[in-house]
């Protein structure tokens, strides 16, 4: 499945990645990419850093039923699967920024946005021959370096 940007940026300031078809939360990554949204690359990687070692917690704005408070902030949770893929994202973009001479340090996170994927068909096995669905579903990632 070819993946289209949904935006047109300027190629002489800008970096971009994407990340086709990750096994992840959809709402989960919907939420991380609202709050590394703005960042630069630095902040936005102890970010995500944080989370996947359960030191930093995601705000959960959107999807927050039955979600706790956790100290000092809003609901939130630590999707340390998701943070992990993000960080993999975030790694390329600021590659792509290198290798086309751009300063990837001064740079910040100008579009980033989650779509949903590819849904793998599966079935779980019941009692008395019977079968429930259990399908996986992907998020793509796309992500947009912009120059200070």
């Amino acid at each position: 499945m070819k993946l289209n940007y949904s935006i047109k940026p300027d190629p002489e300031k800008t970096s971009k990645a994407i990340g086709k078809e990750l096994h992840i939360s959809r709402k989960h990554a919907h939420e991380i990419s609202s709050a590394i949204r703005g960042m630069t690359v630095d902040t936005a990687r102890g970010f995500l850093g944080g989370v996947a070692v359960l030191k930093q917690a995601v705000p959960y704005k959107r999807y927050r039923r039955n979600v706790p408070h956790k100290r000092g902030m809003c609901a939130g949770r630590y999707p340390q699967k998701a943070a992990r893929e993000f960080l993999r994202v975030l790694q390329n973009a600021e590659n792509n920024a290198r290798y086309k001479g751009l300063d990837s340090e001064n740079m910040r996170i100008s579009h980033i946005t989650t779509n949903k994927g590819h849904t793998f068909r599966g079935a779980f096995p019941r009692a008395q021959g019977r079968a429930t669905p259990k399908n996986h579903e992907t998020v793509s990632i796309e992500m947009i370096l912009e120059g200070q």
